[in-house]
């Protein structure tokens, strides 16, 4: 971290001039003063990594010097000296904003120890308030694009939902929509920014090790349980917690979630008492809950429970007016990122963008236009910039009159959608991803229909 400036502020000047020589040896600069009446034009100066200050100076109280330091917003941290007798003045003077106290007559290694613990804490904040900062400029709702009058609607709601008290809301939409940024925007345009945002993903973790994650576990509570672990909600405390595909969790986890939402209390698994929680639990999905209700996978409760705040974000093909905003925004962020000089696009290649289905919704738009950026060293997007299935989109409309032919005695639907997957895994030499691209579908939502027909 460099050096450390240390401004000593006591009036005993062989104090001072003890403490300065300890510092200094530790690679510290230190400064002194002998008087209160001199400190805010040296913090303004010279500005001091951390004050010692005695509370007991000539002039004026220590206290009062806190009191001024925090009414002015100053974020130097302080570490009060004071007697061993007036323990109870020193604890008023950390209500205060001090970080911590040195008792007279010192033991210079805990001196030592404390100023080192004190500058770290004071990194670790500030390294806390610029990230958190940060991802707040990134996540804001001026970053969404949003010309479609429908995805429109959506950021406003949004923008009400992150200046009001909601504690649950459900965020639907296909694979690729953007759901985690509007979660993430929602939390960091609220007044829980401050506090950590947490995501698990609960189709890639173990339902055996969901519990754990989510609610924690006590030492001993089964067989690799070391030690006591905090689950998520706990760690979210104050802030957000994000529930990325909460129609894959089981129907047993659902009851418990439904629980925790309805009770605002958790209890680690072997725990034996409730913790109460204040977080915002955002859930993400690309399911239709409402079917997964009908086809009882599930539960109507938890369903209700969610239902209450619903935001759907539509599907880019339903939403044309932004594939050129997003286009243009994506190109203006790569040739920032790898230094290209794309201007303009194309008219044809314009035409090419807007009447392609996207599939794969704005990240398959933002993926494709990375690969251009990073493979093209170009001023305008021209149609052969653009892949195949875009180029081409006469190979990948077909018509599905003349591809299958319902007969006179009908067809279970479920039968075609198997005779679907399984055509495209042989097309694919068993590929799931390749096989996923073939049905316009996610890698996620190909596995569960392959589970679905008994085919993993």
């Amino acid at each position: 971290m460099g050096k450390a400036k240390i401004l000593i502020i006591d009036d005993d000047e062989l104090i001072c001039w003890s403490l300065a020589k300890v510092l200094e040896k530790e690679g510290y600069q230190v400064a002194m003063l002998h008087q209160g009446k001199d400190v805010f034009d040296s913090v303004c100066t010279s500005a001091p990594d951390l004050i010692l200050l005695d509370l007991m100076l000539p002039d004026i109280p220590g206290l009062s010097i806190l009191k001024s330091l925090k009414e002015k917003q100053c974020q130097v941290p302080v570490l009060v000296i004071t007697a061993m007798t007036d323990v109870d003045t020193a604890v008023e003077a950390m209500k205060l904003g001090a970080q911590d106290y040195l008792s007279k007559p010192f033991n210079m290694e805990e001196v030592v120890i404390a100023v080192k613990k004190a500058l770290e804490v004071d990194y670790l904040k500030r390294e806390m308030n610029y990230r958190r900062s940060k991802e707040s400029n990134r996540y804001h709702f001026e970053n969404i694009i949003a010309v479609d009058p429908a995805m429109k609607k959506i950021v406003q709601l949004a923008r009400q939902l992150s200046k009001s008290e909601a504690t649950t809301i459900l965020i639907q939409g296909e694979s690729g929509t953007g759901k985690d940024l509007l979660a993430r925007t929602i939390h960091y345009q609220s007044r829980r920014w401050i506090h950590p945002i947490v995501e698990i993903n609960c189709t890639a973790v173990p339902e055996t090790l969901l519990e754990s994650e989510l609610f924690g576990h006590e030492r001993g509570a089964f067989t690799d349980a070391k030690q006591m672990k905090r689950g998520l909600f706990e760690i979210a405390q104050r802030g957000t917690i994000l529930l990325q595909e909460v129609g894959d969790m089981s129907q047993a986890m659902q009851a418990k979630l439904l629980k925790v939402l309805e009770d605002r209390r958790i209890r680690r698994i072997g725990g034996v008492k409730d913790i109460e929680i204040d977080v915002c639990v955002i859930a993400t999905t690309n399911r239709n809950l409402q079917k997964e209700v009908e086809d009882d996978r599930f539960r109507l409760d938890l369903f209700y429970r969610f239902n209450t705040i619903t935001l759907t974000i539509p599907p880019l093909r339903r939403r044309k007016q932004d594939i050129l905003p997003l286009t243009e925004y994506y190109i203006k962020q790569f040739n920032r990122q790898f230094r290209r000089n794309v201007q303009t696009i194309s008219k044809e290649a314009r035409d090419l963008l807007l009447q392609y289905p996207w599939p794969g919704n704005v990240r398959q738009l933002k993926n494709v236009i990375e690969r251009i950026m990073i493979l093209e060293d170009i001023t305008e997007l021209q149609p052969e910039h653009l892949p195949e299935e875009i180029q081409k989109p006469e190979l990948y409309k077909l018509d599905c009159s003349k591809l299958f032919q319902l007969p006179e005695r009908g067809i279970a639907l479920d039968e075609v959608e198997k005779q679907l997957i399984l055509q495209a895994l042989q097309m694919t030499n068993g590929n799931q991803v390749q096989a996923a691209k073939l049905l316009h579908i996610s890698r996620d939502a190909f596995r569960r229909k392959m589970q679905k027909h008994g085919l993993l």
